[in-house]
């Protein structure tokens, strides 16, 4: 029961000011004003005593009548000027105040004038208490503050970003120190994050920084197609924070300063000499601060996602994510697209020459699209100035260029014949210069499609017994028809008749001691 009450309960029961301040431990003045009041207010007593105690301490108790002084009508006519000269650059409350006072002399200290002008502010703000549902959302952030370790070759302290992820049900938290706020680094960060969760909220709130955001926008923001891939990849919409809307993510935020004081303290002595052990160290002190009981709580964060929250996350996809990157390039004339990031070409069908291709590659992969559809697959290549080709993709000509060698050159001339075989054969058995020989053999498969099956033959046939495998030679017999005119004269040609004028072994013998002894007497 309030003082108010027993002072007039005890006013009511007759008893005198004295006894009552004696009864109540109170002054006799304090007693005096409140029996004064009681007068002023002329209401019954047993109704004030029938009063809540709040109410009743209403009663007597007014408020403090700052709001009703003259100088406040002139502060809130003026707040809206306030308020939006605040917003302007380089504009401080010390400025305004000033300029304040120079209108009201007798107006409020800087104080004063400061505490009115945060109260208008606060008001016209209202916080709102969210209720999450477990599973449904991801909030990420990185740390304002640094971690570093020490280049053991340099000596050179190496700053690292700290990634922060919160699942705000069960305010359950991931932390890890990565290079860069890059998009490979961020996204990096974020499935590792998943990973942790073992499964995928289904939503993702990031803040707006560009390797999350290209376009800030409150109503329709532009997500990183990166982002907007690897959201598709697990299965999450991505739905950014407001531009300087710190409450909209604010259990992550909490996170941060949590992290500042159960990590970063913790390891404010200690030295890392690379980021595998750094992230270590803080996955070991995230991990102790995540087992701690929770103020008001009978149970840990790490309790309270493993209890109601972790059977509710999406299933990771079985194969890992790959960052895709884009590009619009042009077939060039040679049906290869030029990737500058790699310096290296890569074909394309020669169909779509001079045609607008799209690419997409991965750290592993390169497709190739030509008017929506798939038309080339390479596996990426680092190797600059070099072209990766399917043959499949070149024209005809080309395929063949390709394929030239002596194999090819001699199963193509065993299909017309045995005798265009060996004479290939033959040819390549030769110590000229391959590239001579594999034109000298598109001339003789040029000059079989345009004669005689059995004429061409005859032609290869005469090359061999005379031991010339050249085209030039081949070209001129079946130029002259040689073949021909071989044929008569195996025709017309007779045998010679007997005859004893036949000289022997021992007639060149003889005729071989006759010359030498003459070579000896002139000598």
């Amino acid at each position: 029961m309030s003082q108010i009450k027993q002072l007039l309960q005890l006013h009511k029961q007759g008893m005198k000011i004295n006894t009552i301040a004696r009864t109540l431990d109170i002054s006799r003045n304090t007693v005096k004003s409140y029996l004064h009041k009681l007068l002023l207010l002329g209401i019954d007593i047993d109704i004030l005593l029938s009063l809540d105690d709040p109410i009743l301490e209403g009663r007597f108790h007014a408020g403090n009548p700052a709001y009703s002084d003259g100088r406040f009508d002139y502060f809130k006519s003026h707040l809206g000027y306030y308020q939006t000269e605040l917003k302007r650059k380089h504009v401080t409350r010390k400025i305004l105040w000033q300029e304040y006072r120079a209108e009201q002399p007798q107006g409020y200290g800087y104080t004063q004038f400061c505490y009115h002008l945060s109260q208008q502010t606060i008001a016209g703000k209202p916080t709102m208490v969210l209720n999450h549902t477990a599973g449904e959302k991801m909030y990420v952030d990185f740390a304002g503050d640094k971690l570093s370790y020490i280049n053991p070759q340099t000596g050179e302290t190496v700053q690292c970003q700290v990634f922060v992820a919160c699942l705000p049900y069960s305010d359950y938290s991931f932390a890890m120190a990565v290079a860069s706020q890059s998009i490979e680094d961020f996204l990096h960060a974020l499935s590792c994050a998943l990973a942790f969760f073992g499964g995928a909220p289904q939503v993702l709130v990031p803040d707006n920084l560009k390797a999350a955001i290209v376009k800030a926008n409150r109503y329709d923001p532009e997500i990183n197609r990166a982002l907007e891939d690897f959201a598709n990849h697990y299965g999450l919409t991505v739905i950014p924070a407001r531009v300087r809307k710190p409450r909209d993510k604010a259990l992550v935020e909490n996170q941060v300063k949590l992290i500042y004081a159960r990590v970063y303290a913790k390891l404010r002595n200690e030295q890392f000499f690379d980021l595998q052990s750094l992230n270590a160290a803080i996955v070991q002190k995230n991990r102790e601060h995540t087992q701690t009981r929770m103020q008001q709580k009978p149970y840990s964060r790490e309790e309270k996602f493993l209890a109601d929250e972790k059977a509710l996350l999406q299933a990771l996809p079985q194969t890992p994510f790959e960052l895709k990157y884009y590009k619009e390039l042009k077939v060039a004339q040679n049906n290869h697209v030029y990737l500058a990031q790699d310096k290296h070409h890569y074909s394309v069908p020669y169909a779509y020459t001079g045609m607008k291709a799209k690419l997409i590659f991965t750290r592993t992969i390169v497709r190739i699209y030509v008017k929506n559809e798939l038309v080339a697959t390479h596996a990426r290549s680092f190797k600059p100035g070099a072209y990766s080709t399917v043959k499949e993709h070149l024209c005809s000509h080309h395929q063949h260029y390709l394929d030239r060698s002596p194999t090819y050159y001699i199963k193509q001339a065993a299909k017309s014949s045995a005798v265009f075989a060996s004479l290939v054969e033959l040819m390549f058995g030769n110590t000229r210069y391959p590239e001579l020989l594999y034109r000298s053999c598109d001339g003789l498969l040029s000059l079989q499609r345009k004669t005689q099956a059995s004429t061409f033959e005859k032609a290869c046939q005469m090359a061999i017994d005379n031991q010339n495998y050249s085209y030039r030679f081949i070209n001129q017999i079946l130029k002259n028809k040689m073949t021909e005119m071989h044929e008569e004269q195996l025709q017309t040609q007779k045998p010679l008749p007997k005859h004893t004028n036949i000289r022997g072994k021992t007639y060149f013998s003889k005729k071989e001691e006759q010359t030498g002894n003459q070579q000896t007497i002139n000598f």
